[in-house]
């Protein structure tokens, strides 16, 4: 396959060319398959980092930590590679995806949520800012992932919403951004996650959609990030069976790869695996298979490892016995050195100089708009001392003190009487319905419930006491009840009785802060939701009708 460095997405000068090309007449067989690798450093040693750099990998990945140790660790490994690398973080809520303590701006939802594509470009700016200012140079963001199944436990507010054309909108002003500060973006997760209520993490997941309705939704928002100019791909390890009549997750699936983004989509750009550690891609083949077949069947890059020098000579061996072919060996490796031409690394290295910007005002802006009064049924707000002094505060979900006790501080600046909820641990602690009215004037529910890796859910789990715990919402009818959520924009599923919920998107100090103030009525509610809180996966449900 002929590739055209000069068209989109990479747009090479002739001097990139060049140097694109020089690179790739001087390496190695070894070095091409290195370049083929991006590690997740798991140390931050030079002596454990010389274990991934003798390997000639393409690039590597640090978690989160302090921007003096990521900053240095990025530079002894850009100092120590004979290519330059592509440093990589998980930039979707800020640089706090790259840095220790570094800027939460806000989920995507919650950027969606404020209703105006202005704010995406605000977290592009800050995250690509402030992750180039400790030696990143690729962003794994923004998600692109359609929210079409309430019931998905991996995606939910990481996403722009359900709406093709608001993720279309806020996806391009990130990226944007980003392409000001000459670092990568990589779209993510191909061919669409958000469908299935299950997580790529832990099986291969599926994108059920028929072609037409995948086509409509997902296709549509590839097609315009991709004619947009977006250079990466994120493929995930989901399974499309009405487009490839197989189960084969997209990583491993050269239908999905090659015909569907590269041909009828016309993406020209570098694809990366999803991390390949997860059971949605180990499970799919052996992994001495797997390895060289992720490459062979579309993608460029190899995301993290399990054992980094098995991955090696599981690729090194794929090549000897034809299982990877040289042609698309070096198809990969050029679309590699492409992407780092594209964004200057021909030229040299920006270190970064540590220096992080103030975005104080534009989080506090953000969540002022974006925070979502979804019902109030029963009239409660605003929330006052005179009527709502005495207030019993659950906090649901992870149990986070710093949450629990910003929550607490700014109700009793206010002037309430807060009561932190404590379990019951026998039934001789249960009070009377009577006892209960007497003792409060509000209940305020704070869900602290977020989506992670590798779980099932992201629901509610109740402290019951054999049903007659008092973390269980029984009392709706007895004492006005509030549900503030920090996080998962459905917990409608599970309160349906509760006439007052809020949905905040994220559990940041400036998030809390903000939904204290609009509970209070010193703020009016300004978000608009992209997606159906109360729950109904109608555009799902039709989506599947149509097929």
């Amino acid at each position: 396959m002929t590739i055209d460095l000069t068209e989109k997405p990479f747009n090479l000068t002739q001097e990139q060319q060049s140097w694109v090309q020089a690179t790739f007449a001087q390496m190695s067989t070894d070095e091409k398959i290195g370049q083929l690798f991006l590690p997740i450093g798991m140390s931050k040693e030079g002596k454990d980092l010389d274990q991934l750099l003798k390997y000639h990998i393409g690039g590597l990945f640090f978690r989160p930590g302090p921007k003096e140790d990521i900053h240095q660790a990025y530079q002894y490994a850009q100092n120590h590679s004979k290519i330059p690398l592509l440093t990589a973080a998980n930039l979707e809520d800020g640089s706090n995806g790259a840095i220790a303590g570094g800027t939460a701006y806000g989920r995507q939802m919650a950027v969606s949520a404020a209703n105006d594509p202005e704010y995406a470009y605000t977290l592009g700016k800050i995250a690509a800012h402030d992750a180039k200012a400790v030696g990143v140079n690729w962003g794994f963001s923004p998600v692109v992932d359609l929210d079409l199944n309430f019931k998905n436990p991996i995606i939910n507010v990481r996403s722009y919403g359900n709406n093709p054309d608001q993720v279309i909108a806020n996806a391009k002003e990130y990226i944007r951004a980003f392409d000001e500060q000459h670092l990568l973006t990589s779209i993510k997760h191909f061919p669409g996650d958000g469908v299935d209520e299950r997580d790529q993490h832990l099986l291969t997941s599926v994108n059920s959609l028929s072609v037409s309705a995948w086509m409509k939704t997902y296709g549509k928002v590839y097609r315009s990030l991709i004619d947009y100019g977006v250079k990466a791909v994120m493929v995930g390890h989901i399974a499309f069976p009405a487009y490839s009549h197989d189960k084969l997750p997209a990583t491993l699936n050269p239908r999905l790869l090659q015909d569907l983004l590269r041909k009828e989509l016309g993406f020209a750009g570098l694809i990366i695996t999803d991390a390949s550690n997860m059971v949605g891609m180990n499970s799919a083949m052996d992994r001495k298979q797997a390895v060289p077949t992720a490459i062979q069947s579309g993608c460029d890059m190899f995301l993290f490892y399990r054992d980094f020098a098995e991955d090696f000579n599981y690729m090194k061996e794929g090549l000897a016995s034809g299982l990877l072919t040289e042609e698309r060996l070096n198809e990969a490796v050029i679309r590699i050195l492409a992407a780092k031409a594209s964004i200057g690394l021909n030229e040299g290295v920006d270190h970064g100089d540590m220096h992080l910007g103030n975005y104080q005002a534009e989080q506090a802006e953000l969540a002022d708009h974006a925070i979502t009064l979804v019902k109030d049924d029963d009239r409660l707000l605003p929330l006052t001392v005179r009527k709502n002094k005495r207030v019993l505060l659950e906090l649901l979900g992870k149990q986070d003190d710093r949450v629990l006790s910003r929550v607490k501080e700014r109700l009793t600046e206010r002037g309430y009487a807060v009561t932190v909820y404590q379990p019951e641990t026998n039934l001789f602690e249960v009070e009377s319905v009577e006892e209960f009215k007497s003792k409060y004037d509000l209940v305020l529910y704070v869900a602290n419930v977020e989506t992670e890796s590798n779980q099932t859910t992201a629901r509610i789990n109740w402290y019951t006491l054999y049903g007659l715990g008092n973390n269980l919402p029984w009392f709706v009818k007895e004492v006005p009840t509030v549900f503030l959520s920090l996080g998962n924009p459905y917990h409608y599923f599970d309160v349906p009785m509760i006439g007052t919920l809020v949905n905040a998107y994220c559990n940041y100090d400036h998030f809390i802060d903000a939904a204290i103030a609009k509970l209070t009525g010193e703020s009016q509610f300004k978000g608009v939701s992209p997606v159906n809180a109360l729950c109904d996966n109608q555009i799902l449900e039709e989506l599947k009708r149509e097929s």
